[in-house]
């Protein structure tokens, strides 16, 4: 493809990006403050003696990296993998490729400071689709991409395609990669290379996207390395800031991103500012779902006694938190929950008034009941 390719990878000068330091200094100062936070609560928190928290956060990161790709798994299933690689209960099994997906993001993370090799990606590749097929589609597993067809990335009905990306033709794949894993060897830290690691993470995933070397599946393994890059950039295993979940909640402006990062220019500026602010924003979220385990640890160690049907409603709510179990709890919800009878559900109703578990609003059918001081106006 000639020089006036719309496409990163046929510039002149490809792979050698460029950065404005002073239009990065204010987003990656205040992603790395906002890391600091999210690394010292889990720090005092003592993170790693509470496998609920980080399994719930593994089992969300799961879910959104397959999420933004179109792809909606079981989350039982998820749960039940994430749970066996930690080593945690007694799982049930679970399907192949959610296995695969799992084992893939755990070594990303787990064996950060491994080499990364050509085979090591294609091994992940293979994991993540263990049947050969994508859909209904075969595809190539467990190597790069050999076919003479172009890879793009195509939206829209047949006959009406909207073609978004057209990566390097199949046979600079294999030449391409090399120079992308000599990079990544050399820019980790303590490399021959110095670059701030957030940089570095997001240069990671564009080039990796750019170059697109499988049939399928690059997103996920391009996640993956983002994960693996950060995870060598704090020096530590650590799978507590969701940055795959702030990508599926921002999957549209993610994709655009992107693509206007592989169609623009070697000064890659834009893109890194933009990643900066969305790994800031997964440190919040994530720093906010360590307190709120925090005040629920809390929450039990005063919690007055209850009986199995209370604990699991009140676990709900905590969980939902603030006005989030549609529209707080009602007696019949309550019987549906644990299967009691209504009279019942309202008998431990009022009990965990009286203990001052819960806190009651409205009147007759629009009476609901909320944890204690976390009220919200009944419809």
């Amino acid at each position: 493809m000639d020089h006036a390719s719309p496409y990163i990878w046929a510039k002149p000068g490809w792979p050698v990006f460029t950065l404005r330091q002073d239009a990065l200094t204010g987003p990656l100062s205040r992603a790395r403050l906002a890391q600091g936070t999210v690394l010292g609560l889990a720090h005092a928190l003592g993170l790693e003696r509470h496998p609920e928290i980080l399994q719930d956060i593994w089992v969300a990161e799961a879910m959104a990296t397959a999420g933004i790709e179109g792809e909606k798994l079981d989350l039982e299933a998820v749960r039940s993998s994430v749970l066996r690689k930690m080593g945690v209960g007694k799982p049930r099994a679970s399907p192949r490729n959610v296995d695969g997906l799992v084992d893939v993001m755990d070594d990303a993370t787990r064996n950060f400071g491994g080499r990364l090799t050509h085979a090591r990606l294609s091994n992940w590749q293979a994991a993540l689709f263990p049947t050969g097929r994508s859909g209904l589609a075969r595809i190539e597993v467990g190597k790069y991409r050999t076919g003479a067809d172009p890879m793009q990335i195509v939206s829209g009905r047949p006959g009406k395609e909207k073609v978004h990306y057209t990566a390097p033709p199949s046979a600079r794949v294999q030449a391409e990669m090399t120079r992308f894993l000599a990079w990544f060897r050399d820019s980790a830290p303590g490399g021959k290379i110095s670059i701030d690691g957030l940089v570095r993470a997001a240069i990671v995933h564009l080039w990796f996207e750019a170059i697109h070397p499988f049939e399928d599946g690059n997103g996920r393994i391009g996640r993956a390395l983002c994960d693996m890059a950060l995870a060598q950039d704090v020096n530590a295993a650590l799978r507590i800031i969701s940055l795959s979940r702030q990508l599926h909640e921002n999957r549209s402006q993610y994709y655009d991103q992107l693509n206007a990062a592989g169609r623009g220019g070697l000064d890659v500026t834009d893109w890194a500012v933009w990643f900066a602010g969305q790994f800031e924003e997964a440190c919040k979220n994530s720093a906010s779902i360590i307190r709120a385990a925090v005040a629920k640890a809390h929450f039990w160690q005063a919690a007055p006694e209850m009986n199995e049907r209370q604990k699991k409603v009140v676990r709900k709510l905590l969980d939902a938190g603030p006005g989030g179990f549609e529209g707080g709890m009602s007696a019949g919800k309550y019987a549906n929950i644990t299967g009691a009878s209504k009279a019942t559900a309202t008998r431990d109703l009022s009990d965990l008034i009286e203990k001052g578990v819960l806190e009651i609003s409205g009147q007759g059918r629009g009476t609901r009941y909320w944890i204690a001081g976390t009220a919200v106006a009944a419809d």
